[in-house]
């Protein structure tokens, strides 16, 4: 495919499914079993596999009486492409994982969703003013955002690596593989700090630092990328590897760190009891798995919900 041709192609899949369909993730050559996503090339997936999940008494009594007594559950989502959230192509109608496990939460708990879409990197700092219950984003589960935010996990995904077919990369192990490169990454992410914290590793090994350039939205990113103007995309693992399943000519790299991903909450919320018992029912009835299946991710279930689990080391 010519350059012309092929940037025309990346505009389409872009406006279709990485945007106005669109940190956090299937090519068969490259995606393990359950990887690939479940809808056909270039469409998100509709099935519903939500509304048949019913109250659970017991997980709803653990709420506070303030939230129980609302009816409501305030949900602060970030949208950013598949599989995590998206937009159909109405542009309005919101899809993904991160909605999916939303909703079925809110009606385990009885709750009905009242859902705002919000920056990703506002969202954390919003939660300690009250305005939202609870935040979507594909949020990873770090030490350092433990310190001032709770998670309860629902599941586990990480970071990695995709890059143009033309690199001479193979995989990234030792983030000094990308020193004289410039890496393409999605703004107030986990990519981005790990990024920003390990530069200087590349002046110390004698050799010039990468260059990070950060961008607000999905597209942005890829089409640094197919244009040049970025050498690596790092991301989700599995955002990445539905990205690269949408595209021509580019290739999912290899993971780079595992990360649990969290609902999240601001520090010594009462409601993380309630959420991971949610989420244990949810597995328990296998909606979870259904979920998992329905966006191709089922490599990235979780054994069980936790409350602000440990960084993945």
């Amino acid at each position: 495919m010519s350059r012309t041709r092929h940037l025309a192609a990346f505009a389409l899949i872009t406006a279709a499914t990485l945007t106005v369909t669109a940190c956090g993730s299937g090519d068969p050559a490259t995606a393990p079993a359950g990887a690939a996503g479940s809808a056909a090339k270039g469409a998100v997936p509709t099935a519903d596999v939500v509304s048949g999940v019913k109250k659970d008494a017991a997980a709803a009594a653990l709420l506070p009486a303030r939230v129980r007594s609302s009816g409501t559950l305030r949900i602060a989502s970030s949208v950013g492409s598949p599989p995590s959230a998206t937009y159909l192509a109405d542009g309005t109608t919101l899809a993904g994982a991160d909605i999916d496990f939303g909703d079925a939460v809110a009606r385990v708990l009885g709750l009905k969703p009242k859902r705002e879409v919000a920056a990703f990197e506002a969202i954390l700092p919003a939660l300690g003013s009250g305005k939202y219950d609870v935040g979507t984003g594909n949020f990873g589960v770090t030490d350092e955002r433990s310190r001032t935010i709770d998670f309860v996990t629902y599941l586990n995904d990480g970071q990695g690596f995709a890059v143009r077919d033309d690199s001479e990369l193979s995989g990234i192990t030792d983030l000094t593989q990308l020193c004289g490169l410039t890496v393409g990454t999605a703004a107030g992410t986990t990519f981005e700090a790990t990024l920003e914290k390990n530069r200087h590793r590349c002046s110390e090994a004698g050799e010039k630092a990468y260059a990070v350039k950060t961008y607000a939205d999905a597209s942005a990113v890829w089409s640094s990328l197919q244009q040049g103007r970025t050498d690596v995309v790092m991301s989700t693992i599995n955002g990445l590897r539905y990205a690269v399943g949408q595209q021509e000519d580019v290739r999912f790299l290899n993971e780079f760190k595992r990360l649990d991903v969290g609902f999240a909450f601001k520090k010594g919320t009462p409601l993380a009891p309630a959420f991971q018992a949610a989420v244990n029912r949810l597995k328990a009835d296998g909606t979870y798995e259904r979920i998992l299946k329905k966006w191709g991710i089922s490599a990235s279930a979780v054994r069980t919900s936790q409350i602000s689990p440990p960084e993945i080391r």
